[in-house]
């Protein structure tokens, strides 16, 4: 239903196409600025440049505040305007693609054929594969570029092959609302008098590429901005940093204390005008105002006057500095993965300094601290134990099994169980085949390893269908009906087929965790104990384990658990609680076959890697979903526990809290639960390390918030999975690892790379650098903008208080964007107190940015003490010298202009020189930025106080002559370099003094390091491109 005015129209059904873009030619400008002037710092700044066009007002040019602004406003601008335009591209270059459609009515779903990329979310109806198979590639969508597989209904599959059959095709679908959930779906399909349930196994959605599948057909359940992909593509929790939220505090704080300065400076006029000005006839300009309104005018003169207090460009700085810190991360060949030709990668680049302030780590076990490759190892069949195929023909020759009686018991088919449990293997799972070569695609490492094992023990799974599958049992090829599959989810922790042999018996066959196994299995089944002893035994080698079990089960039970299950299936609210009902009541009194062992080795360096954070005083927590001894042994194995470590168990410390809890009242339950985490997060933090052990994903979230809520504490999160996404975003930092569980972690993370080991580069060296960087940046910008603002405020009590400037305007309008921006942006970006290899073998080094010792409160007033002082030595010292004084040539150079110079001049080289003091890593480009800095200040003034600029813009170039006459008389400077001295001498002192008495951790570092004649010059041939000159 489409509504139209005049030349508008509204639809109540969504096109199929996409709009990302923000802004077009018309709205470009107007939105933009609409947007950059929400924030406080921009409208502020508006707001000034409205009040300097007031005459009665401004003693500043407006100029002087438009160019910064604009600047400012133009960066930001331009940015913006590349990220739309790359916007535009993608969304014309998707709206642009193909489709075929077979059938497209109003107010109907169109039908349509796929030849490769999917253009909607669809509902598979057949395709040109066996049995309507579809295999797609999703990187689009979670970034895996590994196939996966969508099957069509077997109805659909049977009945709409030919395109006359999906023109008629007249079935209704009832679904869910559109929503952002890529690996669910809700619906029913009522055709032919018959309902089936659909899930996200039927659906190709938009994104998806068809791969290995000629054509596909579909119907269209979303479209446009309904489809699962543009649901995604909303906003995502922005995180801040802590030092974010300190900045923006101090950017309060200096916005009191402008206020304040401003109103005492008006009182203080308002004074003076009582006192002085009325009684001067010489100083009457002609309006009869008051005293007091004269200081609320100059009140908000002083504001203008003293607006550069509160730094513009801070925030457009600290965004160029942080995107430098990124790429280096991006670039950093030392954090390069060559087997996988995976990069280290920033996804982010509003964190970069927060990496060195971690206190917490929280790391899954599988795929993070372990390869996620899987071996069968060993495995126990009723209650007998094998462990360490040639004789196979459908071995892949990758498995070494060396219990060779195990496999001549296999061959000899006396033990049934021994059979049965390798029939399992090949039976029990949603593994698919390319029969072609054999290949197997799995969802998971796990179940490739169990399938792989079975196919070399003789048991093959070789193909499966809708409601079939095909297995080779010791060469004879058998196929058997899928009646039902129990879908593994993590709350279930296992899955089951149900399946009806060639003789018509129907069985049930599951495997799982033996934590939900052991409490559904027959009471009296007589392999509990010795399976439970060898699955002790499998966890203490940190073997990973499952237990598989059976049961029989009759028609009559079958029939009448199959009417639930149907009506479960086709359930459309609270469709997945349903099923779990449903297979709750067939998963009971199940009889156990035995368990399996899989390996899953270490990867390289995680024992030195654990070392090294530890004693940087990081607290790592592993939270994995494995059995206790389990995870205890793989502490051991990364040395995490050591024989020295006193360990705790959880479920002591439980029993004597359960004690306590019993004597408590019940009306206090809710308080107890809240009282009991923070019992459990004070007595975790104080043990040098943490695993929880039996943790869903959502559990792993939960003891991160917990952390983050009661300690206050920067965590990091790092995982390899989709169960680990959780733990990642609820964490201040997470970090994905591209590893055998496709790419959900990775896509949802801050930081990702190819091995846990580089998380100790990332953080002691990039992290600690950016860190340093962006700490010493604030503090330099604080006190150069304190510097030069606070000279106004001393030179208020030579002129009345009346909010004149003691700077030329082109000199205040040019010094935060030329004169004294680009040393402390270079220092923001290269700056290394000590090299990346000695931030590595001193960990402790990282201390200083959890204790927060380097921008807090304490530094910033530091800053500001700093730049008071040196505003006040900039003021006085020129004025002590201009009085009474005359120079060789007769000419008496204590003029206003002159003075102004010779401020300017020495502020200019103080701060600058100030920045060369507080630089630890001299480069050429450092260097070069601070002379270059210097010189550029001096040639631009000398223009701009030239003749021939005044003859063209006399009312913007007043300084006519001041600089070169000024700046030729040898008292002045002399009195530039004093003025620089006694600024920057007692600053020497106090350093020397201070690294003398008081050493910095890192001042001992390079001491050491001199002593032992380690430090040497880098060529220019040595400079790692990666760290930006950055390893020594």
């Amino acid at each position: 239903m489409k509504t139209e005015y005049l030349c508008l129209k509204k639809s109540k059904y969504a096109g199929n196409a996409i709009k990302t873009y923000k802004y077009n030619p018309i709205t470009f400008l107007p939105l933009n600025l609409f947007e950059q002037f929400k924030r406080a710092a921009n409208f502020y700044f508006l707001v000034l440049l409205i009040l300097q066009t007031i005459p009665q007002i401004t003693t500043l040019s407006w100029y002087t505040t438009l160019i910064p602004l604009l600047l400012v406003l133009g960066i930001t601008a331009i940015k913006d305007l590349v990220d739309d335009v790359a916007r535009h591209r993608m969304d014309n270059e998707i709206n642009n693609r193909n489709c075929d459609v077979i059938r497209e009515e109003r107010y109907i779903s169109s039908i349509c054929l796929i030849i490769e990329g999917v253009l909607a979310d669809i509902l598979l109806l057949s395709s040109s594969e066996p049995h309507s198979l579809c295999y797609v590639e999703t990187a689009e969508l979670d970034g895996e570029t590994n196939l996966k597989f969508k099957m069509s209904l077997d109805v659909t599959d049977r009945y709409l092959q030919e395109e006359r059959a999906l023109a008629a095709f007249d079935g209704l679908v009832e679904c869910e609302e559109p929503n952002n959930r890529l690996d669910k779906f809700t619906g029913t399909l009522i055709w032919k008098g018959r309902r089936y349930g659909l899930d996200a196994d039927k659906i190709l959605l938009r994104g998806c590429k068809i791969r290995n599948t000629d054509v596909c057909h579909g119907l269209v359940i979303f479209a446009g901005a309904d489809t699962k992909i543009m649901r995604n593509s909303g906003k995502t929790r922005f995180k801040r940093t802590k030092i974010d939220s300190l900045m923006n505090y101090m950017v309060y704080t200096i916005f009191i204390l402008l206020i304040l300065v401003s109103a005492g400076l008006a009182i203080g006029h308002t004074y003076w005008e009582q006192q002085i000005g009325n009684s001067s006839w010489y100083l009457y300009d002609g309006k009869d105002y008051t005293p007091s309104y004269r200081g609320f005018l100059n009140f908000w003169g002083y504001i203008i006057v003293l607006n550069t207090m509160v730094p513009i460009s801070l925030y457009v700085s600290v965004e160029v500095i942080r995107l430098g810190q990124s790429y280096f991360i991006n670039w950093d060949l030392q954090m390069y993965y060559p087997p996988k030709d995976t990069p280290a990668k920033a996804r982010t680049t509003t964190l970069n300094e927060q990496l060195g302030q971690i206190h917490y780590i929280f790391s899954d076990k599988t795929g993070t601290l372990t390869q996620n490759i899987m071996a069968f190892k060993k495995c126990c069949i009723s209650g007998e134990t094998y462990a360490d195929f040639s004789w196979n023909m459908y071995a892949d020759g990758k498995l070494t099994f060396h219990d060779q009686y195990l496999i001549e018991k296999i061959k000899q088919g006396k033990e049934p169980e021994i059979r049965q449990f390798f029939f399992l293997l090949a039976l029990c799972h949603t593994v698919m085949v390319d029969n072609s070569e054999l290949n197997y695609q799995a969802a998971s490492p796990d179940e490739g390893a169990l399938v792989t094992a079975a196919r070399n023990f003789g048991f093959v799974f070789l193909s499966r269908t809708q409601n079939t599958i095909t297995i080779s049992e010791m060469g004879t090829v058998k196929t058997y009906d899928v009646l039902a599959i129990l879908d593994f989810n993590s709350d279930r922790k296992r899955m089951s087929v149900i399946t009806r042999e060639p003789n018509g018996a129907i069985r049930l066959y599951c495997k799982g965790a033996d934590t939900v196994i052991y409490e559904r299995l027959h009471r009296n089944d007589p392999q509990k104990q010795t399976t439970e002893r060898a699955l002790d035994i499998f966890a203490s080698e940190t073997l990973r384990t499952l237990c598989l079990c059976y049961k029989d089960i009759s028609n009559e039970e079958y029939e009448a658990w199959n009417k639930k299950f149907m009506a479960a299936s086709v359930a459309l609210r609270n469709r997945d609680e349903a099923l779990d009902k449903v297979y709750e009541e067939i998963e009971q009194n199940l009889i156990l076959l035995g368990a399996t062992a899989i390996e899953d080795k270490l990867q390289d360096g995680v024992p030195e890697t654990i070392s090294k954070l530890s004693k940087a005083d990081i607290k790592i927590w592993v939270l994995t979903g494995d059995k206790k001894e389990t995870a205890e042994n793989i502490g051991f194995s990364c040395e995490l526990l050591t024989d020295e470590t006193t360990i705790y168990y959880g479920e002591n410390i439980r029993t004597m809290e359960e004690k306590q809890k019993q004597m408590e009242s019940k009306r206090r339950a809710e308080l107890n639960k809240e009282q009991q985490q923070r019992n459990f997060v004070d007595l975790a933090c104080e043990c040098n390390s943490v695993i929880c052990c039996r943790v869903t994903p959502k559990q792993k979230a939960m003891v991160v918030d917990l952390v983050k809520r009661y300690k206050k504490a920067i965590t990091l999160a790092i995982g390899d999975g989709a169960n680990d996404v959780n733990m990642i975003k609820t964490a201040h930092i997470g970090v994905g690892i591209s590893g055998q569980e496709g790419m959900q972690a990775v896509m949802s993370s801050d930081y990702s790379f190819g091995q846990f080991r580089y998380l100790q580069r990332l953080l002691l060296v990039h992290g600690r650098w950016s860190y340093i960087r962006m700490c010493k940046f604030l503090r330099y910008f604080f006190y150069k903008n304190f510097a030069f603002t606070l000279v106004h405020f001393w030179y208020s009590f030579f002129n009345g208080y009346s909010a004149q400037t003691a700077y030329e305007d082109w000199f205040i309008t040019l010094y935060n964007v030329l004169y004294s921006s680009l040393p402390v942006l270079l220092v923001g970006l290269l700056d290394q107190d000590v090299s990346d290899k000695l931030s590595i073998r001193f960990p402790s080094l990282y201390i200083l940015g959890q204790r927060d010792l380097l921008f807090n409160y304490r530094k910033f007033f530091i800053s500001l003490f700093h730049g008071v002082v040196t505003s006040l030595i900039i003021f006085f010292i020129p004025y002590g010298a201009y009085l009474q004084t005359m120079g060789e040539d007769g000419e008496a150079p204590s003029d206003y202009q002159s003075f102004a110079v010779t401020a300017a001049s020495s502020l200019i080289i103080a701060v600058n020189f100030q920045m060369g003091l507080d630089t630890s890593y001299w480069t050429f480009v450092n260097a070069f930025s601070i002379f270059g800095s210097i010189a550029l200040y001096f040639g631009i003034t000398f223009d701009l106080h030239s003749s021939g600029i005044h003859v063209l813009f006399p009312s913007a170039f007043q300084f006519t002559g001041t600089a070169p006459n000024a700046l030729r008389q040898p008292y002045i400077w002399l009195t530039i370099i004093l003025s620089v001295a006694i600024c920057l001498l007692p600053v020497v002192a106090l350093r020397f003094l201070t690294m003398t008495i008081w050493p910095t951790e890192s001042d001992k570092v390079r001491r050491q390091k001199g002593s032992e004649g380690m430090q040497k010059p880098l060529k220019a041939n040595e400079l790692n491109v990666a760290l930006c000159m950055a390893s020594i």
